[in-house]
C-alpha cells in the first residue's frame, strides 16, 4: 500500500458528519434539493454581519505597508493585545499580547497546543460525546485518547475523570457548549476539577475549547474557565460567533496563571511555525482588531432550537435541551442509531448517528438550517418514529 496504514486506518473511521452530508448531496441529486432535510453539518445558515464584510474591504483596500510579509510566528502584535485586552476584562486575569497566538482556527489552535505539550504515549482526556476529530488532533501528536462518559444529561462526573487520570495524563479538553450535545458545564464542576487537577503530582492542562461560547440560550451565564481553573488553555475560533467558517481564524491563549509560562510559550511559538499550516490569515488577522468582539444573534437558533425540540418532545421523543451551541442530541428510540439515521433517509431526514460522537443510540442534528425547513420535516420525524 502507498499510503500510510495509520491514516488508512483513520480513514475507516473518519468523520461521520462529513460521511453523511456527502450523502446528504447526492440525494439531494436524486431526489431536489427541497426533498431533503439536512441536518448534518454545522454551516453557519446566515451571512457575516455587514460590519465584518466592510471591515474586510477597508483592510483590503488600506493595504498596510508589509501587511501580506512574513509575519511574527504568534501573529501580529497589535491584534494580539485587542485579544489580551478581551480576555483580561472577561476574566479578571493579567493576559498581554504574549499570551495570544493567532491561528488556523480552533482546530488549528488544538493542534499547536497539543504538538507542545505531548510526548508519544501521554493520554488526553475526553468527554463523551465529542466532537470526533479530538482524536485525530491527539494522534497527530502520538498521544492517546481516553474516554470519559458523562451522565445521561451529558453532565462530567468528577469521580470518572480521577479514576482516569494516569501519571501519563497532560491534559483534559473540555467543549463546553459542548458540541454534539449542546450542554454547558457547570461552575461547581469546574470548581472541583480544579481541586482535583491542582492536588495532582504532575501537571495537567485543561484546554477550554470554546468556539461554541457566544451561543448560549436563555439568558444562561456562562462559567469562565480561565478564571476558575488555573492551568488553562482557550482555543477559540470566529467560525460561529461571525459565521466564517470558511476563514479558518482563531487564537490559542495561555493562562497567565501557567507554572511553566515561558517554556510553554516558547514551544507554542515555535510549534506555529513547524506544523505547516504555519500563520492565521494574514488580512483575516487584520479585521479581528477591529470585530474581534462582535456577535451574532443567538436568538435565532434558540428559536429553532425550541421549534424542534418542542416538536420533537411532543412526539414521545427523548431530547435533552440544549444550553448553547446549534445542535441537539435527541435520543434515538431504538439502541441501533445506524438503523434509525437509515430509517430517517427514507424520510428524506439527514442526521448524523450518535456513534460517530463515541455515544452510541442518538442522533445529532444541526440547527443551522432555515426554520421553514424544520418545519416540513417535523412530519418525516413523526413517522420514522412510529416505526420504532
Amino acid at each position: 500500500m502507498s499510503i500510510s496504514k495509520h491514516i488508512a486506518e483513520q480513514m475507516e473511521h473518519a468523520s461521520w458528519i462529513r460521511r453523511m452530508f456527502e450523502i446528504g448531496a447526492r440525494m439531494k441529486r436524486e431526489r431536489g434539493e427541497e426533498n431533503v432535510f439536512d441536518f448534518t453539518l454545522g454551516n453557519p445558515d446566515g451571512e457575516p454581519p455587514e460590519k465584518v464584510i466592510s471591515v474586510l474591504r477597508e483592510v483590503v483596500e488600506r493595504n498596510r505597508p508589509r501587511s501580506h510579509a512574513y509575519m511574527p510566528n504568534a501573529g501580529f502584535t497589535p491584534v494580539r493585545e485587542v485579544i489580551a485586552r478581551q480576555l483580561s476584562a472577561q476574566t479578571g486575569l493579567a493576559y498581554t499580547a504574549d499570551h495570544i497566538f493567532m491561528t488556523v482556527g480552533a482546530a488549528g489552535a488544538i493542534n499547536v497546543l497539543l504538538k507542545s505539550l505531548l510526548d508519544p504515549g501521554d493520554e488526553v482526556i475526553i468527554l463523551v460525546p465529542f466532537f470526533p476529530e479530538y482524536q485525530f488532533y491527539i494522534e497527530n501528536h502520538a498521544g492517546r485518547m481516553v474516554l470519559v462518559e458523562t451522565d445521561d444529561k451529558f453532565q462530567p462526573d468528577l469521580g470518572r475523570i480521577a479514576a482516569a487520570i494516569t501519571p501519563r495524563t497532560k491534559a483534559i479538553i473540555l467543549n463546553s457548549p459542548n458540541n454534539p450535545t449542546g450542554a454547558v458545564y457547570s461552575t461547581k464542576f469546574l470548581l472541583g476539577l480544579e481541586a482535583l487537577i491542582s492536588g495532582l503530582d504532575h501537571p495537567v492542562t485543561v484546554i477550554a475549547d470554546e468556539p461554541y461560547k457566544s451561543l448560549i440560550f436563555d439568558g444562561l451565564a456562562l462559567p469562565v474557565i480561565p478564571s476558575l481553573i488555573r492551568r488553562t488553555a482557550v482555543t477559540y475560533s470566529w467560525s460561529k460567533a461571525l459565521a466564517i467558517p470558511g476563514e479558518r481564524i482563531g487564537y490559542l491563549a495561555l493562562s497567565p496563571c501557567l507554572d511553566e509560562l515561558d517554556a510553554l510559550r516558547d514551544a507554542c511559538t515555535f510549534v506555529n511555525r513547524i506544523l505547516g499550516f504555519i500563520n492565521a490569515p494574514a488580512i483575516w488577522q487584520w479585521v479581528m482588531v477591529e470585530v474581534a468582539d462582535l456577535k451574532i444573534d443567538p436568538n435565532a437558533y434558540q428559536e429553532k432550537r425550541d421549534l424542534l425540540w418542542e416538536g420533537l418532545t411532543r412526539m414521545g421523543c427523548e431530547v435533552t435541551k440544549p444550553q448553547g451551541t446549534f445542535y441537539m442530541f435527541p435520543k434515538a428510540p431504538i439502541p441501533d442509531d445506524l438503523a434509525f439515521v437509515r430509517r430517517l433517509m427514507e424520510e428524506g431526514i439527514l442526521a448524523v448517528p450518535g456513534s460517530g460522537f463515541g455515544r452510541s443510540g442518538y442522533i445529532r442534528l444541526s440547527l443551522t438550517i432555515p426554520r421553514q425547513t424544520i418545519e416540513r420535516a417535523l412530519p418525516g420525524f413523526e413517522r420514522a418514529l412510529r416505526k420504532a
